[in-house]
């Protein structure tokens, strides 16, 4: 069951990646010839602020891959730990949002707070999932957290 679940995950993310690549992943095979290539928005940061962003969203993925292996483990206090204090609403001093949020579009801040709202929310639900054994509620909060990741990456990029 661990072995299935941990490879239902790492598909789950691959699927996610591949998605975020591909602007027609999720349409049917008729529209991938009237769709038009998604176009990313460039975001301009100061160089030493957007290496700082990208470590940042470095360790959000491996603060993913950290909660997927927790989940498995059925270690739901340690995924949400993980959760709050590297991706959730309490991070975000860490982080410095509030100086990277300056050179963001609002979209970009909206998707990204939603990021860290939904870090948040996965946190109490996979609490929750200790109480009662069972991870599927805390594997779609998770995926929310990586429906704004997904959606972020796909619009905009930093240049």
């Amino acid at each position: 069951m661990k072995t299935t679940l941990t490879l239902a995950l790492g598909l789950a993310m691959s699927t996610a990646v591949w998605a975020a690549a591909d602007p027609h992943a999720g349409h049917h095979a008729d529209s991938h010839t009237s769709a038009a290539p998604a176009k990313r928005e460039p975001v301009s940061f100061p160089p030493a602020l957007k290496a700082e962003t990208l470590a940042n969203m470095r360790d959000h993925l491996l603060a993913i891959q950290e909660i997927t292996a927790h989940l498995a483990d059925k270690q739901f206090d340690a995924a949400a730990d993980v959760a709050e204090t590297r991706l959730g609403i309490s991070s975000l001093q860490r982080h410095g949002a509030h100086e990277v949020a300056r050179y963001m579009p609002e979209g970009m801040r909206q998707t990204g707070h939603g990021m860290h709202q939904a870090a948040s929310r996965f946190a109490v639900v996979a609490q929750e999932a200790g109480a009662t054994g069972d991870v599927g509620p805390a594997l779609r909060a998770l995926s929310q957290v990586q429906v704004s990741c997904v959606s972020c990456h796909a619009a905009y990029r930093l240049k």
